[in-house]
């Protein structure tokens, strides 16, 4: 009784998977759109993603070559996103956390010269910032012209570090790489605590770049915590190592490194310099990739991957407006600077969209800015029946997507 029980909804589902698929899919985006929005939603739509992937491993769905080939992508998709839902796995890779930290250990790494106690300790403090620098300044009079670090202090618009969200500001020090000799260029940031409030952040976070095949380029990440004894020492391990779990790499780094737009009046005007070669680094890199770790492509297509029909209408925003031309998948696809698709940070995306950083070179007035979001979001993950989204349109494959693709 109980087996012809539990085969009951699997027969049902095998008679009629389109059905069940279509209503699944829109469950299924719709707890995601809910868990972008406002990060309370977030266990619903890990119920969601449980619930459905239990479904396919009973029935068992992904055995079924038909089911499959039918619904590739939509197989695929809860299997990657199911990956972060494994306890071991909250990087949202492949291979469990303590293997990949174990393979990417020499490419993620500090380099030594930024963990000497004397640097450790300027660095721990905003009021001796400046005793950091002159000592990167020091450092860089011994070194190569091509291996001179780049560095600037600023304040992050949207962000906290992992360990203090209300803390915003940052030092970033872009240490030159050599790809001959296989060494990767590296983004070693430092938390920096707010005046007058010394060790209240301990984060470091690298996030490491190696050219890759056929021109693209592989992304490595570790965040890292200080720890500030009592004889005055400080000492740097691994966040993981440390105990406090991670989290998914790709929901923020879509681009692999993220280019650096400051809060206003934030860079002085000394470090302008810093900050623009720093940026005009990240332009030199290949489409991201995350080596063998993760196939980004299987998330699928971003937003404004698809033009609307019709230009925002009942917005107000007339036809001449320079949102006509504005689309994020003109950059932001697998081959250029990966697609912005689910999972993703919503702090980030509204802040680049809202905040005027993107899209790059438009000229939008704040009005503007806040209905192109709203489309953007709403093109992505709408459900309607008659005129589905981004999202939806291709789980259930009637958009097939392959990575050069950018608006079809």
């Amino acid at each position: 009784m109980v087996l012809s029980l539990s085969a009951a909804p699997c027969n049902r589902i095998h008679s009629q998977p389109d059905a069940w698929v279509t209503q699944r899919v829109n469950v299924l985006v719709r707890a995601a759109r809910a868990a972008y929005e406002n990060d309370k939603a977030q266990r619903a739509y890990e119920r969601v993603l449980d619930q459905i992937a239990g479904t396919m491993k009973q029935c068992r769905l992904t055995d079924d070559r038909d089911f499959v080939n039918r619904y590739p992508e939509f197989v695929e998709y809860v299997k990657i996103l199911s990956l972060s839902r494994q306890s071991d796995h909250e990087l949202g890779f492949t291979v469990p956390d303590k293997v990949y930290f174990a393979e990417t250990r020499e490419y993620a790494a500090i380099p030594d010269f930024l963990l000497t106690p004397r640097f450790l300790r300027s660095v721990s403090r905003f009021e001796t910032l400046p005793q950091a620098k002159a000592l990167l300044r020091e450092m860089n009079a011994g070194r190569a012209d091509d291996a001179q670090l780049l560095f600037f202090s600023y304040e992050s618009r949207h962000l906290g570090t992992p360990d203090n969200p209300d803390s915003f500001r940052r030092l970033l020090i872009l240490v030159p790489g050599n790809a001959v000799q296989h060494v990767p260029e590296k983004w070693v940031q430092f938390g920096i605590p707010d005046p007058g409030r010394p060790a209240s952040v301990r984060n470091v976070s690298v996030v490491a770049v190696l050219p890759g095949p056929e021109q693209t380029t592989n992304v490595y990440f570790k965040d890292y915590f200080r720890t500030y004894r009592r004889n005055a020492s400080i000492t740097i391990n691994g966040r993981w190592e440390l105990g406090y779990g991670d989290d998914n790499c790709v929901r923020c780094h879509k681009s692999g490194v993220i280019p650096i737009f400051p809060v206003n009046g934030s860079v002085s005007r000394a470090e302008m310099p810093s900050l623009e070669a720093t940026n005009a680094h990240f332009l030199t890199y290949g489409p991201p990739r995350f080596d063998k770790y993760l196939d980004a492509t299987k998330f699928g297509p971003g937003l404004g991957s698809t033009r609307p029909r019709e230009l925002f209408p009942g917005s107000g925003i007339t036809g001449n407006s320079p949102i006509k031309a504005a689309t994020c998948a003109s950059c932001h696809r697998p081959n250029g600077l990966g697609a912005l698709n689910w999972p993703m940070d919503e702090t980030l995306i509204s802040s680049f969209v809202k905040g005027g950083q993107m899209p790059l070179g438009s000229k939008l007035q704040s009005a503007e800015r806040a209905a192109l979001y709203r489309r953007l979001i709403q093109d992505y993950f709408a459900t309607d029946e008659t005129s589905p989204g981004i999202l939806k349109t291709w789980l259930l494959g009637k958009r097939r997507w392959y990575p050069g693709a950018l608006n079809r």
